[in-house]
C-alpha cells in the first residue's frame, strides 16, 4: 500500500481528444481481452454486461470488447459474440448503454481469427493454406478477401447503431489481418501478398471501408503488433512502415501490441515480464505517425504507467489482466491511498493455462462470486475447455 502526493497521479487523469473529437476523461484503457462471455450463440451475457459496467464504474477512460465476430464463421472462441442484424441486438444494446456510463467510452474489437478460427466451430481459412502441427487451414479466395473490407465495415456501422462508441480493427496477435501482414503466413503471389505494400493492402482496405461506414465522430482504432516474436514473421522494420501508411488514413488511434497466438510460438498474452512491453517500439512509432498511441502489455504498476505517460511517447495506457484483479483499478490509483494489483505466480503452467485462469476469475467478476481465495489454476483450465465444449455445441446448433 503506497501513500501518494496528489501531483504523483495526474499524467494519469489528464484527458485526452482523439482526432475525431472525441475525449477521453483519462490514460488508462482496459484493453481487449478474449472475455469468452458470449452466451454461445453470439450474444452478451448477462455477466458480461455487469462485467463492462463495473469497469465504466472504476472509472476507466475506454473499454475494447476482444473478438467480436462479424459473422458466426470465423470466430476464435464459442464464447465470442456476433454482431450482425440477426443477432439479439437489445442485448448489445444494453451491453452499450450501461458499459458506457460515467463517461466511459467502449469500443468494439472486430475480430476474424483466419488461420486460427476454432475448429470445433469453423473451418479455418487464412491468407494461404497451412499444414503445420497443430494448424491446419485452406487459402481464403480472392472473392473472400475483396469481401472482407465491406463486412467489416457492416458490423462497424451496426455497433454505432446501437450505441457503441468506436471501434478496433485487430491486426495483432496472429488473427486474420495480422496473418496477412506476416511474411511467414501470408504467401500469396496475387495483389494481397509479396510485397509489404501488398500485404497491408487487406488493413488499408478494411480501415477505409470501416471509416466511410461511420460518422465522423465515431472512433476507429487500430490494434497492430510491433512484431510477431517470429523467426521470418512480421518485425519491427516494416511494422513501423505500416505505422507510416496508417498515418494517412482516419484512425484515431495506435494500438501497439505484439506476439501471436500460433502453435507452438511464444504467447501474446503470456509473454510480459516484469514491466511494460513495446515502449521502445513506440519511440520509434512515434517518429512516424501524429496518432494518438496506446501501449498494451505488461503494465503492472501505477508507476509504470505515470513513467511511460510522462516519456510522451505513448499517449495511452492499455491495460488487461490488471483490470481482473481489479474493477476499480483508475479510482483506487487516483485515491491518496492506492494499491497495485498482487498479480498470482504460476509454477510450469501448461499452454493457454494463464488464459485460462484470467478468462475463468473474469467469469466470476461479471458473475459477482469473486473472493479473496483466487481459483486453481487446473481447475480453471478444466473449468475453461469444458464450457467451450458445452458451447460448441450451442454454436453449432445456432449457426450451421
Amino acid at each position: 500500500m503506497t501513500l501518494l502526493e496528489s501531483n504523483d497521479v495526474g499524467d494519469l487523469f489528464q484527458s485526452l481528444e482523439l482526432p475525431c473529437g472525441v475525449v477521453l476523461k483519462n490514460r488508462i484503457v482496459k484493453s481487449a481481452m478474449s472475455d469468452s462471455l458470449g452466451d454461445g450463440c453470439g450474444n452478451p451475457t448477462d455477466a458480461q454486461i455487469r462485467l463492462y459496467e463495473r469497469w465504466a464504474d472504476g472509472g476507466v477512460a475506454a473499454s475494447i470488447i476482444g473478438e467480436v465476430q462479424g459473422t458466426p464463421h470465423y470466430a476464435e472462441k464459442p464464447g465470442n459474440l456476433v454482431l450482425h442484424q440477426d443477432a439479439d441486438l437489445a442485448r448489445f444494446e444494453e451491453l452499450a448503454r450501461r458499459g458506457s456510463a460515467d463517461g466511459t467510452q467502449l469500443w468494439l474489437q472486430l475480430g476474424h481469427a483466419g488461420a486460427m478460427a476454432h475448429p470445433p466451430v469453423s473451418t479455418p481459412k487464412g491468407p494461404s493454406a497451412i499444414d503445420i502441427p497443430g494448424l491446419t487451414c485452406e487459402a481464403l479466395t480472392l472473392q473472400e478477401i475483396e469481401a472482407l473490407p465491406a463486412e467489416f465495415a457492416r458490423t462497424a456501422s451496426l455497433a454505432q447503431q446501437l450505441g457503441f462508441g468506436g471501434v478496433q480493427i485487430h491486426a495483432a496477435h496472429g488473427f486474420l489481418l495480422s496473418q496477412f501482414l506476416s511474411p511467414l503466413f501470408n504467401q500469396r503471389d496475387d495483389a494481397y501478398g509479396g510485397s509489404l505494400a501488398s500485404r497491408m493492402r487487406l488493413l488499408l482496405e478494411v480501415v477505409q471501408a470501416v471509416r466511410d461506414a461511420v460518422d465522423p465522430g465515431f472512433v476507429v482504432a487500430v490494434k497492430l503488433n510491433a512484431t510477431d516474436q517470429l523467426e521470418g514473421g512480421f518485425a519491427e522494420k516494416e511494422s513501423l512502415e505500416v505505422v507510416a501508411a496508417l498515418d494517412e488514413t482516419g484512425i484515431d488511434l495506435i494500438d501497439i501490441s505484439g506476439g501471436t497466438y500460433f502453435p507452438g510460438a511464444k504467447s501474446a498474452s503470456d509473454s510480459a515480464g516484469s514491466g511494460p512491453c513495446f515502449l521502445d517500439f513506440a519511440v520509434q512509432a512515434r517518429q512516424r505517425t501524429s496518432k494518438p498511441l496506446m501501449a498494451t502489455g505488461g503494465f503492472k504498476t501505477r508507476q509504470q504507467v505515470v513513467d511511460a505517460l510522462r516519456s510522451g511517447h505513448v499517449d495511452l495506457a492499455g491495460i488487461a489482466r490488471g483490470f481482473v484483479l481489479d474493477t476499480g483499478l483508475p479510482n483506487n490509483w487516483r485515491s491518496k491511498i492506492a494499491v497495485d494489483p498482487e498479480f498470482p505466480r504460476f509454477s510450469s503452467p501448461p499452454v493457454g493455462g494463464i488464459t485460462a485462469w484470467y478468462t475463468m476469475r473474469l467469469t466470476q467478476v461479471g458473475e459477482g462470486r469473486e473472493t479473496a481465495e483466487r481459483p486453481d489454476l487446473d481447475a480453471a483450465v478444466r473449468d475453461y475447455d469444458e464450457r467451450d465444449r458445452l458451447r460448441a455445441d450451442k454454436w453449432i446448433q445456432r449457426f450451421s
